[in-house]
């Protein structure tokens, strides 16, 4: 056990997210495959039951094949059902358009696709894993978005946090409770940027392609970003390894056949939330 982890405090908040659990009787998880995620529907199916809980993943372009195919996994191993419903956010012009508030788009797509799925189930509420970090996060239009359309955040609800969901993951055994953060393919492309489905689906072969390449030359990363920067690839890894991977010609080769024109590594390493920098600071980019 961590010794970080006060056991008095973790096991009050675990008995404030079952207590929110019961009172929504029935759930619908929107399940991203995350750390978040999976443990509020491992939480759920604990508390309510497989027989009052699902697992709803959303099917996009910025969902990476990799995603889908781990998420389908855990779910079958959680013994929970689980609904692919497609989404459509590429049709929403400020999605496209890839300003600040992308994510506020994306999440009323989502939650809108989702609160109609929840009616047909005959599912009480709408679920999110945001915790108690991201609710204080700062700049989040995507959570004030979900929050618009009714969506509950039990995580967050009883106190949470990001270092306890994975505590706690780990303590039940979940496979994800280790998992690097894995934010949709569109968080890659610089705000201004615009959105499609051809941009997002060149990031994707990049990043599968430069693992692919990293693994055979020997070089192991946890994190790693491709950022579309529009004819720039700017490659984001585990601070340990930038030099490696800035010295490696087959990394570089694999970003290049994605279809960027050039490509640099950052030498800052590997950052969450690294594109909200050029928010404040354009010219980093241009």
């Amino acid at each position: 056990m961590s010794p970080q982890v006060d056991e008095r405090v973790l096991a009050q908040r675990l008995a404030a997210l079952d207590t929110g659990l019961r009172a929504y009787g029935s759930i619908l998880v929107a399940f991203s495959g995350g750390a978040d995620s999976a443990l509020l529907l491992a939480a759920a199916l604990r508390t309510l039951g497989s027989e009052h809980v699902v697992a709803a993943t959303a099917w996009s372009p910025s969902l990476p094949v990799a995603e889908r195919r781990a998420a389908a996994d855990f779910c079958a191993g959680l013994g929970v059902r689980q609904v692919t419903p497609a989404t459509h956010e590429l049709e929403r012009e400020g999605y496209r358009a890839n300003a600040g508030d992308r994510c506020g788009f994306c999440k009323s797509e989502l939650l809108d696709t989702l609160a109609t799925l929840a009616g047909e189930l005959g599912l009480a509420v709408v679920a999110t894993g945001t915790n108690a970090d991201d609710a204080i996060a700062g700049f989040r239009p995507g959570i004030a978005a979900a929050a618009a359309r009714g969506a509950v955040t039990p995580l967050s609800d009883a106190g949470l946090t990001k270092q306890q969901v994975r505590e706690v993951s780990r303590r039940w055994g979940l496979a994800t409770w280790d998992k690097p953060a894995a934010a949709c393919l569109s968080s890659r492309i610089a705000y201004g940027v615009p959105v499609s489905r051809e941009r997002l689906e060149r990031v994707e072969r990049a990043e599968v392609g430069l693992r692919a390449a990293l693994a055979v030359a020997g070089i192991s990363v946890r994190d790693l970003r491709v950022r579309d920067l529009g004819a720039l690839a700017r490659v984001e890894v585990d601070s340990t390894a930038v030099a490696a991977v800035g010295a490696s010609p087959q990394a570089r080769a694999a970003v290049l056949a994605a279809g960027f024109d050039t490509v640099e590594v950052d030498a800052r390493g590997f950052r969450s939330g690294a594109m909200n920098e050029l928010l404040a600071d354009p010219a980093r980019w241009r």
